[in-house]
């Protein structure tokens, strides 16, 4: 994912700034770049390794696969209009008081589908 010399060059903060984003944290003490650059070389390698140990994401049976196919399909497409709704909504705009649930309806469903299709 990323190369040690990639990283080297960073500065703290944008090591900091870049384990943020993926959820990561520094190993050892986080005043040192080697702290973040051990942590972000070596995430990669360890998500794998849960997986393949059975912890955490585990793989759906066929019959979960199923469901969640058939439950993708009757989700269908967001139009155009739905689709900028949801990007807007995700940016942390808000819509009037009275019309926000209906956003949250949509955007939920449409995360797990686009979350889904995106990891297989």
């Amino acid at each position: 994912m990323f190369t040690r010399s990639e990283l080297e060059i960073k500065t703290l903060k944008q090591l900091k700034d870049l384990a943020s984003r993926y959820g990561i944290k520094a190993t050892g003490n986080p005043a040192y770049k080697t702290s973040w650059i051990t942590s972000l070389m070596a995430f990669p390698v360890l998500a794998i390794q849960q997986i393949k140990q059975g912890r955490g994401l585990k793989s759906p049976t066929f019959v979960s696969f199923q469901a969640l196919g058939t439950a993708l399909d009757e989700m269908e497409t967001p139009t155009v209009e739905q689709t900028a709704l949801i990007k807007i909504t995700m940016e942390g705009r808000r819509m009037s008081y009275s019309d926000r649930t209906c956003p949250r309806e949509i955007i939920k469903p449409t995360q797990s589908k686009t979350a889904y299709r995106a990891s297989y």
